[in-house]
């Protein structure tokens, strides 16, 4: 296979870093195994983030992703693992990871964890006329 998975993150530089923007990115694609029966878990991931000074480049993302397919893990812990990596990687101003897990037992879970630099304060909503 030329490609395979990978824990690697790779960003690029922020184009406009003097400027508060979201970036959002949706992840239908997620798997990894149920810790305590090996069974696959589906998630749509998604992410959104205000960068400072760098962006999550979405092929490494995609590669990083791939990655936890044959890893076991509750769906608490891997959703603050890949979002503690991410920050780790590109250091935003404010990043959400928000995990949706399909039904397994008639139970659904969603996972949603935040980082928030302690010296960024979000902009207010405009209210137009």
């Amino acid at each position: 296979m030329p490609t395979q998975p990978s824990k690697q993150l790779e960003v690029f530089d922020n184009p406009q870093p003097d400027r508060d923007y979201t970036i959002r990115i949706r992840m239908p694609e997620f798997t990894c195994l149920c810790p305590k029966t090996g069974q696959p878990d589906f998630a749509t991931l998604h992410l959104e983030y205000v960068p400072d000074r760098w962006c999550i480049e979405l092929k490494s993302l995609k590669l990083y992703i791939w990655s936890f397919r044959d890893e076991g893990a509750f769906h608490e812990a891997v959703t603050n693992r890949i979002l503690t990596d991410m920050v780790d990687a590109c250091q935003p101003r404010f990043m959400r990871l928000t995990a949706e897990f399909m039904v397994r037992g008639g139970i659904y879970t969603t996972v949603v964890a935040e980082h928030k630099r302690h010296d960024w304060a979000s902009p207010s909503p405009v209210q137009l006329p």
